[in-house]
């Protein structure tokens, strides 16, 4: 084959014809999807009709992808060709956003309903019109949802049945609003959350949703247990305490609860404890006996629950979503596939799926991807090689020429000789080192003289600020360096490498700084800035480098999560305006305890302020969320309402605290599991940084003639021209291109748990071949008089896709397919319909 490597095929030009029948237009179908169900496929089918049904599996094989790229449900695959519009609707660009912005718009109405912020009042008909305007796209989007799945797959599908379910309730009530023109008790608007969950958009906050939901069975118990020790302590606190004198908080079986819950956030500590240790001092005992017990013990153990249950539904949903993927490429795989050839995919084939799968991917990158791929050099792609599709379809292409060279190295001398010298400057340890020493020295600098400034007591919001030559100095350092390794890594390198962002940032927001300096007090808040430039501080120690890069991974899940808690306060804060929506709690509790705190006067010495916190819109219900979030004295909110509505509104308070609590210890399991997991993946991997494997990375040569096919779209696709450099080398293909793409979580995962993955497949095999055992077992005991003596030991059926509607259950890969078992399988059949 080497000696080929001097005379190429040629590429083929579409208007010429060819005699290769892989590559030819009258490449037969191996088998047809829902789509295609109801075109024969025959040898005499006519061309139109052909390509059509490559058309159809090519769109289908796409939508396969995109449903395990998504983690959707295979059995919401569109049904049939008639199903496809309403699919491709629902899943176009533009009626994704309009669902989102339906749903945002639902749920920003609260804001102009009653109780509105004062400054967005809409009359009942407008905001009423509005309403039912976002419930009618809302509908639009389930019935062309209800379309293309059926009703019956419609009603299987939970999320979209409650959505449903949910949206024709709200629908009623907002006719009735119209219709009498007045606002009433409506607290399903607390579920308008739900629509927003339900975008496209929104995926992430889905799962984080879903997570949480999954976490709760053993999370709940451990909640019925807290609350079981915090009853009988409450029995034991009233039978010990309720004689106390001017004790209150043991007087009857539910203050002594209240008082205990209150307790266990320690809030109203020590207070609760005084009455009963003025009566004597070995009272003590019981409350510290309960602190030791329900706080320190029980809290930690949830959070322990809550971090082993987060943890094992994390590498549960990595395990679902690999096979999830898996089977996608699985099912896209048998559509693809010739007649001709069923173990295989040729590059016409790929493309053509890659058209509806990536549509702005440029030619040239799809063959990148598809040459990525094929690693065994044939110019086809096999089922193993095909399992990579995900891994590679966001790749950024860019031509490059040598990967040792640096980005000077096409200057002139004696530029390129100066440019070398400084990339080999920045790379050196010693320049690091004294970066860091100038990082330090800074520090103590600022340190002083803030604290000087401390001491003085001199306001520092109108004190001026006069340049010194040391912050002139440590300023041209940081810009100097900032130059120097510009100039040495080249501009693409240094604003593509995190830290070096980070400290051009850091960089810019010190000489902004220094401006403010020179501009005295009118830039007082950014003068203030300064003390960011410590925070390249985070680069000295690795551990440093792992808080902060945790959170740089962390971020966008961390969106996802204020996005929940968010939506948790919209919950709660729409249930607290509609049940206190008119309380005034001003010189609210008379003769209470909490009397001091709700007073009302003129005079700001003895305001108590805490009348504020109220539900008078959902802004400042956020607020009063955030304040009983925060646990410190909350108490004295809920006493507030409890003593000017009743004691059932501690229902309410109670509940937001322990739904709060729940969410906050998953939050905090959450950065918990992912600190612990980016220590184990460096130390597993035996790396510096985890950040030297932030990057995938690919590179693949073309020759002259893949170019030429990659650059003209009049030629044909042709896998060939790949087969003839199996034998050569890298350096006889002039073109190289290099792909990246930033990895995600699943990434690091399936290298940090690669050996749990290879028994996960081996699991999978293992469970495969019994199947098939199972099935020719049975196959046997059906036919008992049937020749079956030529019949292959080792046969196995191949995989079929699901019916339309029917779930596919049992994938078999199309490695293990025998193209024998065709025939054979058609022959019993015959043998079937003769006997019957």
């Amino acid at each position: 084959m080497a000696g080929n490597v001097d005379r190429p095929l040629r590429p083929i030009r579409e208007n010429q014809r060819t005699s290769s029948i892989s590559e030819s237009e009258y490449e037969i179908v191996n088998d047809t999807g829902n789509m295609g169900y109801d075109i024969p496929i025959s040898a005499q089918m006519s061309r139109r009709d052909n390509r059509k049904l490559w058309e159809l599996n090519y769109q289908e094989a796409a939508i396969f992808l995109q449903e395990g790229e998504n983690n959707d449900k295979f059995y919401t695959h569109p049904r049939n060709c008639n199903a496809l519009p309403a699919y491709q609707i629902a899943h176009h660009q533009w009626f994704q956003v309009l669902d989102l912005a339906a749903a945002l718009g639902l749920l920003l109405l609260a804001a102009c309903e009653r109780p509105a912020v004062p400054f967005l009042t809409l009359p009942v008909g407008v905001h009423g019109s509005l309403e039912i305007l976002g419930q009618l796209i809302l509908a639009l989007q389930l019935a062309i949802k209800m379309r293309w799945l059926g009703w019956k797959t419609f009603i299987r599908h939970k999320r979209t049945s409650i959505k449903s379910f949910t949206l024709a309730i709200m629908f009623i009530e907002s006719v009735v609003v119209l219709i009498r023109q007045t606002n009433h008790f409506r607290v399903t608007r607390a579920l308008r959350p739900l629509f927003l969950i339900d975008t496209h958009y929104f995926r992430g906050v889905r799962r984080i949703s879903r997570q949480i939901l999954m976490s709760l069975p053993p999370i709940l118990e451990l909640i019925f247990l807290l609350m079981f020790f915090i009853l009988i302590f409450s029995i034991l606190g009233f039978y010990l305490f309720s004689q106390v004198p001017n004790d209150t908080y043991f007087s009857t079986l539910q203050d002594s609860f209240v008082s205990l819950f209150v307790l266990l956030t320690t809030a109203n500590f020590p207070d609760v404890m005084m009455p009963a240790y003025a009566s004597s001092r070995f009272n003590a005992a019981f409350f510290i006996v309960y602190l030791a017990l329900v706080l320190y013990f029980l809290m930690n153990l949830l959070l322990a629950v809550v971090y082993d249950t987060f943890s094992n539904l994390e590498k549960r949903k990595l395990k679902t979503l690999y096979f999830h993927k898996r089977t996608g490429c699985q099912h896209a795989f048998k559509l693809l596939v010739t007649k001709q050839d069923s173990n295989t995919v040729n590059i016409r084939n790929f493309i053509g799926m890659l058209r509806y799968l990536r549509p702005k991917k440029k030619r040239l990158d799809a063959y990148l991807v598809f040459k990525t791929l094929n690693k065994s050099r044939s110019g086809r792609l096999s089922m193993e090689e095909f399992y990579g599709v995900y891994s590679v379809l966001d790749l950024q292409w860019q031509p490059k020429q040598e990967e040792f060279k640096i980005w000077s190295s096409n200057f002139r001398y004696p530029f390129n000789f100066i440019f070398k010298k400084l990339n080999e400057f920045v790379n050196w340890r010693g320049f690091e080192g004294f970066i860091y020493l100038v990082i330090a020295v800074n520090f103590a600098w600022i340190l002083e003289e803030t604290i000087s400034l401390s001491r003085e007591n001199i306001d520092v919001k109108h004190y001026n600020f006069t340049i010194t030559w040391a912050s002139i100095i440590f300023i041209c350092i940081y810009t100097l360096e900032a130059s120097i390794k510009i100039l040495g890594k080249g501009p693409v390198e240094y604003f593509t490498t995190g830290w070096d962002l980070f400290d051009f940032l850091v960089t810019v927001t010190s000489v902004v700084g220094l401006l403010g300096e020179y501009f005295n007090d009118s830039f007082f808040y950014i003068t203030v800035l300064r003390p960011f430039r410590l925070l390249r501080l985070f680069k000295v120690k690795r551990s440093y480098r792992d808080v902060l890069g945790t959170l740089f991974v962390l971020f966008s899940r961390l969106i996802s999560l204020v996005v929940v808690i968010m939506l948790v306060y919209y919950f709660f804060a729409i249930v607290g305006m509609e049940c206190f929506l008119y309380v005034d709690l001003r010189n609210c509790c008379k003769n209470t305890s909490v009397e001091d705190f709700y007073r009302f006067t003129n005079d700001s010495r003895t305001q108590g302020y805490y009348y504020l916190n109220d539900f008078s819109n959902i802004m400042i219900s956020g607020v009063t969320l955030f304040e009983l979030t925060v646990v410190n004295n909350w108490f004295i909110i809920m006493d507030g309402f409890a003593h000017h509505i009743g004691e059932v509104s501690r229902v309410f308070f109670m509940t937001f605290y322990i739904v709060m609590m729940v969410v906050m210890t998953i939050v905090v399991a959450f950065i918990l599991e992912l600190f612990l997991f980016r220590i184990q993946y460096r130390r597993k991997l035996k790396l510096d940084d985890i950040d030297d494997h932030a990057k995938q990375t690919a590179h693949v040569y073309l020759s002259d003639e893949e170019k030429i096919m990659c650059e003209n779209d009049d030629y044909k696709w042709t896998g060939g021209l790949i087969t003839l450099q199996k034998d050569s080398t890298d350096l006889q293909t002039p073109y190289l291109y290099r792909g990246e793409r930033y990895r995600n979580k699943m990434d690091f995962s399936l290298r940090m748990y690669g050996d749990e993955v290879k028994s996960w497949l081996e699991e999978e095999q293992d469970s495969r071949d019994q199947t098939i055992h199972t099935m020719t077992e049975l196959r046997r005991r059906s036919r008992p008089n049937a020749d079956l003596e030529d019949l292959d030991e080792d046969f196995i059926p191949s995989p079929t896709l699901p019916n339309p509607g029917e779930e596919f259950v049992q994938e078999s890969s199309p490695a293990y397919y025998n193209p024998g078992a065709e025939n054979l399988q058609g022959e019993s059949e015959g043998q079937e319909a003769k006997r019957e």
